[in-house]
């Protein structure tokens, strides 16, 4: 699909076949790690000790390599039914101080999803299972096999006695798939501490949007996540009895929720759109780069037809552009059967992804007074309440900043080609905490293929990926030392 990178040569040669040499050793910690049922999202306490014990175990692998390790306590976590448990530490972990070096700290996470084998697994789900040069397991994409592969490539400059060419920090958490607990106080905390001689942050935990071609991600959408209720009394109503002399709450609601969004996906909120920053041609010029088949695409999400007819189109309506999806009404019936029950009062969810430059405040405003206006000309004796109960803002990066220009050297050393520039349709919202409160670039560099299955039954990393992604991690801290 590319052509193969240019032989490296002198420090790099020895560095990629060290790697290569060792790639038994890196999959078999791999195989190590995934084995700890690290689930954060069950809050049982016996799940709860195998963070603690994944967390202990990633402490102990960078102390080995020399690394001052602080754990910063995160005390408890109450639950509505009386039960505490221990909030994992966060590891705070660096290695060397010159201050002629560029000092690059990456974010990852070591928790997992839950996965049952019962599910649908074709193996144990945290036992790593190779098949093919595909390493199936839970954590085995997110996020365990890019931690691994960024302390892979740290570990062989110090296993060929060489000095790392940056300064090297790691913040690693246990809590991410359970919303990241606590972890916007600890930067918060930091920023004139661990994070203060920190000029370059890397994420890793996301993925191409291709199966072979590697990509550099600059940008994720927002989300505001909103509630609507509409009441007439808290007990339910009988149809025969009540239907056709009161206004029906669902009625009400499936207007408001209907008049959200029309069937080509454009939002019916006015002014929804004002902020959302134009298209330039520099970004139409990268859309089209971009390595994605639709043909495949469509047939592998099983999805008859799409919205849109070419690749831009749907990538841009992915990333750059907002979407409004509606996602259930609590207190309607939904078992199987007829039930002739009018409900009394219900609850519709939904949410609008954001992009740049718009504002979750501004849109709360909007959302409110459209839903207002609509529930008014119904004349409905019910009441209605609008709430948004999460708003988290855009994130987009600077491409043109030293570790973007450094990332795409290391890519075509490894791989040969040049990176898709893509953005993530989703929110990740630890690179906008990140950017807003250290002030300092933020880079989204991904490992994992877009067939992995994050979060889904069959998770994996392909060898390949994990291999020359520990290959581009050593890349990228010799690109960053020449550029800084």
């Amino acid at each position: 699909m590319f052509s193969s990178p240019a032989p490296p040569s002198g420090l790099l040669e020895k560095v990629f076949q060290h790697i290569d040499l060792h790639q038994d050793e890196f999959v078999q910690t791999l195989k190590e790690w995934v084995a700890v049922e690290s689930d954060s999202v069950q809050p049982v306490p016996r799940l709860r000790q195998e963070i603690l014990k994944m967390m202990d175990m990633a402490a102990d692998k960078l102390q080995r390599l020399g690394a001052s390790v602080d754990f910063v306590d995160m005390g408890t976590q109450q639950f509505p039914d009386d039960q505490s448990l221990p909030i994992p530490p966060i590891i705070l972990a660096e290695l060397g101080n010159d201050p002629k070096k560029p000092t690059v700290c990456f974010y990852g996470h070591l928790d997992v999803q839950p996965a049952n084998k019962e599910d649908g697994w074709l193996s144990d789900p945290y036992t790593l299972t190779e098949v093919d040069g595909k390493l199936y397991g839970r954590g085995a994409t997110d996020n365990k096999g890019p931690v691994l592969a960024w302390i892979n490539a740290v570990s062989t400059f110090r296993a060929l006695e060489q000095d790392l060419p940056v300064n090297v920090k790691f913040i690693i958490e246990g809590m991410e798939e359970a919303g990241s607990v606590a972890l916007e106080e600890v930067v918060r905390r930091e920023k004139h501490r661990f994070f203060s001689s920190v000029d370059y942050i890397v994420i890793s935990d996301n993925l191409w949007i291709s199966r072979k071609k590697p990509a550099l991600t600059y940008g994720t959408r927002g989300n505001s996540y909103f509630t609507v209720e509409v009441k007439c009394r808290d007990q339910d109503f009988h149809s025969g009895t009540f239907g056709g002399i009161l206004n029906e709450p669902m009625a009400d609601l499936v207007a408001l929720l209907g008049s959200l969004v029309d069937s080509s996906g454009h939002i019916l909120i006015p002014g929804i759109y004002d902020k959302v920053a134009p298209v330039t041609e520099e970004e139409k010029k990268m859309y089209a780069a971009i390595d994605l088949d639709l043909r495949e695409y469509q047939n592998s999400t099983q999805v008859k037809k799409f919205l849109f007819d070419t690749k831009e189109e749907i990538l841009m309506h992915l990333w750059r552009y907002p979407s409004l999806s509606i996602h259930g009404i609590e207190g309607a019936f939904d078992e199987p059967g007829a039930k002739t029950v009018i409900p009394g009062r219900v609850i519709g969810k939904f949410s609008i992804r954001l992009v740049p430059h718009m504002n979750a405040s501004v849109v709360e405003k909007q959302v409110k007074q459209h839903l207002e206006d609509i529930f008014s000309k119904r004349n409905s004796s019910n009441q209605m309440a609008v709430s948004m109960v999460l708003g988290i803002h855009p994130w987009i990066a600077n491409i043109k900043d030293n570790q973007y220009l450094a990332a795409k050297r290391a890519i075509r050393n490894v791989f040969g080609t040049e990176p898709d520039m893509i953005r993530d349709g989703s929110t990740i919202p630890i690179a906008k905490i990140f950017q807003d409160i250290i002030q300092k670039s933020v880079m989204m560099l991904p490992l994992g293929a877009v067939d992995d299955g994050e979060h889904s039954q069959n998770e994996k990393i392909n060898r390949w990926n994990y291999i020359e992604g520990s290959k581009l991690f050593a890349a990228f801290f010799l690109e960053m030392a020449k550029l800084h």
